[in-house]
């Protein structure tokens, strides 16, 4: 009996000791986030107030891990290289943090129960991804629209779509590719959303 118990009690050490080594540390990524001052004012802001909104997506990215997609479309997640944040918040708050930054318009909220705006900015989040095959690469699929408040009606729409070649075959470098993509996608948006604000102006 005191040798059955020994020999449980030693697989039990050597499960924990195993289980301790075999744990890998997660890493966290966060995306890069604007300036809060624009270089170069544009003068009085516009009598505009935006609020930004949640963006809607699969559950893959609005959850922390990486997501990743093979030549076949088979997709999975890595379990210890994670986000700070899902995807769609992380991208939420890069919309608004740019958009308010740019000192276009009076004020850039994001959407909440108590918040009051003329203009509602969101959308769907449809890839956030590395693509794996003989390179690496990564993938940035979002679709954007505005509604006015006041109307209900959709008076803009954009899609982002873009693939950024990783540097090198590891996750920081794909990392760094979503990263890229993200920002040109923000960047875009705007130069969207100043257009048409520029264009409304002048009716």
């Amino acid at each position: 009996m005191a040798r059955k118990t020994a020999v449980i009690a030693l697989a039990i050490a050597a499960a924990i000791s195993y289980g301790c080594g075999a744990i890998p540390q997660s890493k966290y990524y966060q995306l890069t986030a604007p300036g809060e001052a624009s270089p170069d004012p544009v003068g009085d802001p516009l009598p505009v107030t935006l609020l930004v909104g949640p963006l809607k997506a699969s559950h893959l990215y609005r959850e922390d891990r990486l997501v990743y997609a093979t030549d076949s479309e088979e997709m999975g997640t890595y379990q210890v290289h994670r986000w700070a944040e899902p995807p769609t918040e992380m991208l939420q708050g890069l919309l608004w943090r740019s958009l308010r930054a740019s000192h276009r318009y009076s004020a850039v909220y994001l959407l909440s129960s108590s918040s009051h705006g003329d203009f509602l900015l969101q959308g769907n989040l449809y890839d956030f991804k590395e693509l794996a095959g003989s390179s690496l690469a990564a993938r940035l699929n979002m679709e954007l629209e505005l509604r006015e408040v006041k109307t209900g009606a959709i008076v803009w729409t954009h899609n982002c779509s873009h693939d950024e070649p990783a540097k090198s075959k590891d996750v920081s470098s794909v990392v760094a590719a979503l990263d890229k993509d993200a920002q040109l996608c923000v960047s875009e948006s705007e130069t969207g959303l100043n257009e048409y604000f520029a264009a409304r102006a002048k009716r």
